[in-house]
């Protein structure tokens, strides 16, 4: 397994391609949300120089996993596409909370096309973002995530928390969520609660 950290200008471009691919078969066509492409490519408005990704990849360097982390000093997805999901209350804005999005932990077959979850996976992909986003200054990540992923968390014993009442959105039920970046979650996660300067991993 091997674990890539970076910004647009620090992953390679081809790197960038083949997770905007991954994205593309995991959101678009296995989950099927109505999202906006390029051909087969799944980018948005907040794919930009200043955004975190954490890619996965296995031994046969196929991406097993992504995540996507954005500074809430600057447009992000919750506060411009689903400010509604926290039911009033302002959308955070500062320099400790970060956001995380796009967040996928599957394997996808390169000959069926076929998608399988990897559990082993989720814990060690949202741990590594959990890590990078304290060694940015976080102290808590929202997300807007379906609402099974609530399930999953509490299961993990991660430190979650709703933001707001799930709502449906496209058909599916989904919901902002805090996640603190303290001893509980970075115990229940594997990782280390102190914080270092930025690292990348490749």
């Amino acid at each position: 397994m091997r674990t890539i950290i970076g910004s647009i200008g620090e992953i390679s471009p081809e790197l960038e391609v083949a997770v905007a691919a991954y994205r593309h078969k995991i959101f678009i066509e296995r989950l099927g949300w109505q999202l906006r492409v390029t051909g087969s490519l799944e980018r948005d408005q907040f794919d930009r120089d200043d955004t975190i990704y954490i890619v996965k990849q296995g031994a046969d360097g196929k991406i097993c996993g992504c995540a996507r982390l954005l500074p809430t000093v600057r447009p992000y997805l919750l506060s411009m596409v689903f400010p509604h999901l926290l039911e009033g209350s302002p959308a955070p804005a500062a320099p400790d909370v970060w956001e995380l999005s796009r967040f996928a932990s599957v394997s996808v077959d390169p000959d069926s096309g076929a998608a399988t979850n990897v559990p082993s996976n989720t814990r060690e992909l949202l741990g590594t973002a959990v890590t990078s986003a304290a060694q940015r200054g976080a102290s808590r990540l929202i997300t807007v995530s379906p609402l099974g992923v609530e399930r999953l968390l509490l299961r993990m014993g991660v430190n979650a928390h709703r933001a707001g009442p799930p709502t449906h959105v496209d058909g599916k039920l989904v919901f902002a969520c805090w996640i603190e970046i303290d001893e509980q979650t970075t115990s229940a996660l594997g990782v280390a609660s102190n914080r270092h300067p930025p690292i990348q991993i490749s």
